[in-house]
């Protein structure tokens, strides 16, 4: 997903496209964008809103004179946040998974940072104007709405559904329409139940908050007895509030890392899904004219043959941007999976030893309070 070596018409450093801050104004969110002029020192910032993001990805679908276009895996947009409707966090959960949590939506802006770093690394994405203007126009694109009409998502074609079954007549797409139904459901099964650790770290981490402020409900200094009972709450308020700050830095720890990695490849799953349909359509088309072809009455058989080989030009071209695109994914994919693995294997690792000094602090203190 990542690809340095994309020759790039941007006018900023791709890789150090960043957002950097995000407000809240009603349902609104807004995004501060920032990036690095290419040999240059002058910082550029933009502000966002989803629309603008949106805009941009329909800008993406709806280029022209960009040979194979539909054979191109789009970096995914995430869905649209509602920040205002806490009241349904099943539903948001649902439809954001992990970029529903975090503090002042950190994960979330996170996942759009992806979006455009993924855009901007792309080979022929980066190339499309409308992404510079994205980056660098202070003035928003929000009112000049791209066109929705070639690209709709599979949700959107319940009727062509039939199609996804439909045999390939190449090998290598026919094995990897195959390998991506596995992968796209492991992925997808993966992310739901980290979420669901996370969630349920999250929670352990809050019923131990409530568990060490009742112990100082415990507190009292009738008689020796009760004083000594007293030290020993205390301390063990100490040890739970302890605990507590572990199940918290262990769920962020699998939310900024493991959690965005697999959210990451999960949505990136669904993208060559699109991609792999939007091929098979094409393929359809293709078989279809050709029986067209063979049925057609004479007087128009040159008409037909004709745009026969036209269609069979546009399949074939997509076929190899597709080939060159799936290629490039799964390099890719693992680089960007293994780049998380790393940072969630280095943080757990760091919060396990600062954790297991602070147990081993308490354990002596406990000590040293009996051997008085």
């Amino acid at each position: 997903m990542d690809d340095s070596s994309a020759e790039t018409v941007l006018s900023v450093s791709a890789n150090s496209i960043r957002i950097t801050d995000v407000t809240q104004d009603g349902d609104v969110l807004t995004f501060a964008i920032t990036s690095q002029k290419l040999n240059s020192s002058a910082g550029v910032c933009v502000f966002r809103t989803y629309e603008d993001f949106d805009w941009l990805q329909q800008s993406f679908f709806s280029q022209e004179n960009v040979p194979g276009l539909q054979g191109i895996i789009f970096p995914p947009l995430p869905s649209k946040a509602f920040p205002l409707q806490s009241s349904t966090q099943a539903k948001a959960l649902k439809q954001l998974g992990f970029l529903a949590l975090g503090q002042n939506w950190q994960s979330y802006c996170k996942a759009l940072e992806f979006y455009l770093q993924q855009a901007a690394t792309h080979p022929s994405l980066c190339k499309c104007k409308a992404l510079d203007g994205f980056l660098t126009n202070s003035e928003s694109p929000g009112k000049q709405r791209g066109k929705k009409g070639i690209f709709n998502r599979l949700s959107q074609a319940v009727e062509e559904m039939r199609k996804e079954s439909h045999k390939d007549v190449d090998n290598f797409f026919q094995n990897e329409r195959n390998k991506n139904t596995n992968l796209a459901a492991s992925s997808k099964l993966a992310t739901e139940k980290l979420l669901d650790v996370v969630m349920t770290e999250q929670k352990l981490a809050l019923a131990c908050g409530h568990f060490s402020t009742s112990l100082h409900l415990c507190v009292n200094q009738d008689d020796a007895a009760a004083v000594a009972f007293s030290k020993v709450c205390l301390k063990l308020s100490d040890i739970i509030e302890a605990v507590k700050r572990n199940f918290e830095k262990v769920a962020s720890n699998n939310l900024s890392t493991l959690g965005l990695g697999l959210d990451l490849e999960s949505r990136y799953q669904e993208a060559e899904k699109e991609m792999l349909f939007r091929r098979t359509c094409k393929l359809i088309e293709l078989e279809t004219v050709k029986k067209s072809t063979e049925k057609a009455k004479p007087h128009k058989r040159e008409v037909m043959e004709a745009f026969q080989k036209a269609v069979e030009k546009e399949f074939s071209l997509i076929s190899s941007v597709a080939k060159q695109e799936i290629e490039r994914f799964q390099a890719s994919r693992v680089n960007v999976l293994r780049s998380f693995l790393i940072g969630w294997c280095e943080q757990q690792l760091d919060t396990a030893k600062e954790c297991a000094q602070l147990y081993s602090q308490h354990l002596e203190a406990f000590k040293n309070m009996y051997s008085k």
